[in-house]
């Protein structure tokens, strides 16, 4: 397949202390790549270093194009979609000022109307809910508002950052086979970080392992799934 993301030697800091140590880290056109590892591994600041968002070296590209000095703003233009640990909710807002933040960021606006049709396909709760201001969501329906927001910005690449975060299992699975629906149909990658080491493997093709900002392996989903040594001594499980 061909690479959609590619970064070598990504380093990254908070402040004076280091978070990343030479990373190399691809993406695949199509693909579904997971960033697993336990607290502190560095996950979610390799997302965070891929857009520009802290002190980072090393070199990124996306679809061939040398993006590790752009403008955050300049990545997400190029295609590239944020959904933050936490959800990134604006609370005060509504969900239909949720969705058109994204419109910012969009020449074309009656594609991104379009796209708006797209997200309530996925998640039709939101339409439901389109004058309900964020903050009155249940969880589920923030993180779907998240999600959704994203989508708008038509993105090549989504990368999610523990999207199961604080939700009940049955919500937690049907957001994954939505993220599954998207990967498939909307030819969206993913790159997801993601504690439930389980859905993510499921979901994923191909897997990195992380620890103290450094990838201890990596490789085809099904492989880290079948070697119950590393699942124990990576993934608690």
């Amino acid at each position: 397949m061909v690479a959609l993301l590619e970064a070598k030697a990504l380093s990254a800091w908070h402040g004076p202390i280091r978070g990343l140590y030479e990373l190399d880290l691809t993406v695949e056109q199509g693909g579904v790549t997971a960033l697993l590892g336990a607290n502190g591994a560095g996950k979610t600041t390799t997302l965070r270093a891929l857009c520009n968002m802290v002190r980072r070296a090393g070199t990124t590209t996306f679809q061939g194009v040398d993006i590790s000095r752009r403008s955050t703003e300049d990545i997400v233009r190029m295609g590239v979609a944020h959904v933050p640990e936490g959800r990134g909710t604006f609370v005060a807002l509504t969900v239909e000022e949720n969705l058109r933040l994204a419109l910012h960021t969009r020449r074309d606006k009656a594609a991104a109307m379009r796209d708006r049709d797209l997200v309530f396909g996925y998640f039709p709760i939101l339409q439901e809910r389109l004058h309900q201001q964020a903050g009155t969501l249940s969880g589920g329906e923030q993180q779907m508002l998240a999600i959704g927001r994203a989508l708008m910005l038509a993105p090549k690449l989504m990368l999610l950052d523990e999207p199961s975060f604080g939700l009940a299992p049955l919500i937690v699975r049907e957001i994954f086979r939505i993220l599954r629906q998207i990967n498939e149909h909307e030819h969206v990658s993913m790159l997801i970080v993601e504690q439930n080491a389980a859905l993510a493997l499921d979901l994923a093709d191909t897997v990195y392992l992380l620890e103290t900002g450094k990838v201890v392996t990596s490789g085809p989903s099904a492989l880290i799934q079948n070697d119950e040594a590393l699942r124990k001594s990576y993934l608690g499980y």
